[in-house]
């Protein structure tokens, strides 16, 4: 997903660059949105991990 996003901020960098600031806006609200989305699922997996800890193999 982090790979995602930063295809999404290429393509709105370049966008912005040739001066297409509707497909810069639209790519950059996209690649935000799923910066946060990867983020929080990051913190969740980091919290459960911490939580849970490592288990002893049966």
């Amino acid at each position: 997903m982090l790979g995602w996003a930063l295809t999404f901020l290429v393509v709105a960098l370049l966008a912005g660059i040739f001066g297409f600031g509707g497909v810069a806006s639209a790519s950059m609200g996209i690649a935000q949105a799923l910066f946060f989305i990867f983020l929080v699922g990051f913190l969740i997996a980091l919290v459960i991990y911490l939580v849970g800890g490592r288990r002893a193999p049966p």
